[in-house]
């Protein structure tokens, strides 16, 4: 039941809303020198979230065609830029313009465009343009929102990612698991660097990485703390992977590597700390529960278990409730959570002591922390 202070909180907000949606109000506040910064701004808002998709795919096109890395080597005019992308005069010029309006590219003297802030920030991050270029996928569930929700059309992310639907997950062979296991290869060092500049690992003795890919943060932490010992668990042909990188990396011997099914099968014990890396919000509270439990099971009273993930209403990251929410929807399970929910659901599991780690970039992760009881 509402209090009244809900109520009346409720009484003024829908006060608020009729005159927002009253025409005359709106022709009002844009005419009016105080109110027009405002009204202007919240027009700029739904034009940004209409048109959200085209911009997206506007960087998607950049991404691809390497209009970044040709840019990044020397400011061009828009016939250079045609013939270093292949493209006509015309798509070159409609695609630069469109590029300068979002900042990705900025016009310079003498008819060249050179980088904008945000697409500098794009060169040679393999990270963040692998995340860029994968969105096509996500978009072409995105296509009919509605018959997702509706449950009327299954999306094609569930492919991409065959443990989601996969009722025996550690059979999957080596191409099945490939393309996911490159993408989170790919996209794991920006992660690895926010929990590891947030988190001593240095202080523990074995980490284990639970769903650990191909061991890109393993290898991260292990230059980190030279005298860490590794555990990484994931899926059988996942695990043959991280062998294959982390002997590359000379680290084979400071690890031991397990093949399993985190659900089925119980992890080896040993570690003092381990990580859930972007694996939490990928499954539904009783199938996370059921992990943290797994993972409660290996670790003695006082181990540490990281959460690293995105996390829901935490500042910084409120965007990724649309993001991750329709994600794991076409995906076909998992859903974005509080830091409250992830810790109601790591006490159930037998931990204790929660602390949520300070760190930049929360839109990219947050890093929880919990403690064996």
């Amino acid at each position: 039941m509402a209090t009244n202070k809900e109520s009346w909180l409720d009484r003024l907000r829908g006060l608020r809303d009729r005159l927002i949606a009253d025409p005359r109000f709106r022709d009002w506040a844009l005419a009016n020198p105080i109110t027009r910064p405002i009204a202007r701004r919240r027009a700029r808002a739904l034009l940004d979230l209409t048109a959200g998709f085209v911009y997206s795919q506007v960087l998607y096109a950049c991404a691809k065609l390497k209009l970044f890395d040709l840019l990044f080597e020397a400011p061009r005019t828009k016939a250079e830029i045609a013939d270093g992308l292949s493209l006509s005069l015309d798509a070159a010029s409609r695609l630069v313009d469109a590029a300068a309006s979002l900042r990705l590219v900025e016009r310079r003297g003498g008819g060249r465009y050179g980088l904008g802030q945000i697409g500098a920030a794009l060169v040679g991050n393999a990270a963040a343009l692998s995340l860029v270029e994968h969105q096509s996928l996500l978009y072409v569930d995105l296509a009919d929102p509605v018959a997702l929700l509706r449950g009327e059309k299954r999306g094609r992310l569930a492919q991409y990612w065959p443990y989601s639907a996969s009722a025996a997950p550690a059979t999957l062979g080596p191409g099945e698991v490939a393309p996911y296991s490159a993408l989170m290869a790919a996209s794991q060092p920006l992660v690895a660097q926010e929990a590891l500049d947030a988190y001593p690992i240095a202080r523990h003795r074995r980490l284990m990485d639970v769903g650990g890919g191909e061991g890109v943060f393993l290898a991260a932490a292990a230059a980190r703390a030279p005298d860490l010992r590794l555990t990484l668990f994931d899926l059988p042909a996942v695990v043959e992977r991280a062998r294959e990188r982390l002997a590359a990396a000379g680290l084979l011997s400071r690890a031991a590597l397990h093949g399993g099914d985190f659900l089925k099968d119980a992890l080896p014990d040993g570690a003092d700390v381990v990580t859930l890396i972007r694996i939490v919000h990928d499954h539904d509270d009783a199938t996370a529960l059921a992990i943290l439990r797994n993972v409660r099971r290996a670790l003695a009273p006082g181990g540490v278990v990281l959460v690293v993930e995105a996390m829901s209403g935490v500042a910084g990251a409120e965007p990724l409730d649309a993001y991750y929410g329709f994600y794991t929807l076409a995906m076909g399970r998992g859903e974005p959570r509080t830091v409250a929910e992830i810790e109601a659901l790591l006490a159930q599991a037998g931990f204790a002591r929660f602390r949520l780690l300070h760190n930049p970039l929360t839109s990219l992760t947050s890093i929880l922390v919990a403690e064996a009881v």
